[in-house]
């Protein structure tokens, strides 16, 4: 099965279907997501990207982020990727959306209508090698530092949602 991406309108309606990596190299604005998932002490989950990967590979960003499929919701696209990519699942809650485009030294583009998802879970977590290289829980005070000391480490949109005061305020609820 080939991965393809929901192409968007800035309104987030759709306008077609594309292969996912087809996109990235026009730059297409497409759906994505992500999810940040908080344990009891309310640190948040976040992942190494595996070096592999088409871009941003290696470095630290939330909980999980992918696309939803032509033809899924948000929500069961993140719930899906949930078990796929780090082992586990749990209620999620949408709380924004937003858009950006940030370009990559390989030529590639995200260019992203990207729903912010987020949940608790305090249980066993079991990555995909082939998605994470690492994870660690952190509170999101301690993070907010690291990224400002370290913004190379981490993921152009991961550092936009952290550092972005409105979505930040919601991820505390």
């Amino acid at each position: 099965m080939s991965d393809n991406v929901v192409l968007v309108n800035k309104n987030n309606r759709k306008i077609g279907v594309a292969e996912k990596l087809q996109a990235h190299e026009d730059g297409k604005l497409h759906r994505a997501f992500s999810i940040f998932v908080f344990n009891d002490k309310d640190e948040l989950l976040i992942q190494k990207r595996n070096s592999a990967k088409y871009h941003s590979g290696g470095l630290w960003s939330n909980t999980v982020c992918s696309h939803p499929r032509p033809g899924e919701r948000y929500l069961a696209a993140a719930h899906r990727r949930l078990k796929e990519e780090i082992g586990f699942d749990c209620p999620l809650k949408k709380i924004a959306c937003f858009i950006y485009k940030a370009s990559f030294e390989n030529g590639l583009t995200e260019h992203e209508y990207d729903c912010v998802f987020v949940g608790k879970y305090d249980g066993n977590i079991q990555p995909d090698p082939e998605e994470i290289e690492d994870s660690n829980w952190i509170p999101v005070s301690n993070l907010q530092k690291e990224i400002k000391s370290h913004p190379e480490k981490y993921t152009f949109w991961f550092k936009k949602i952290v550092l972005d005061s409105s979505i930040l305020s919601q991820l505390a609820n």
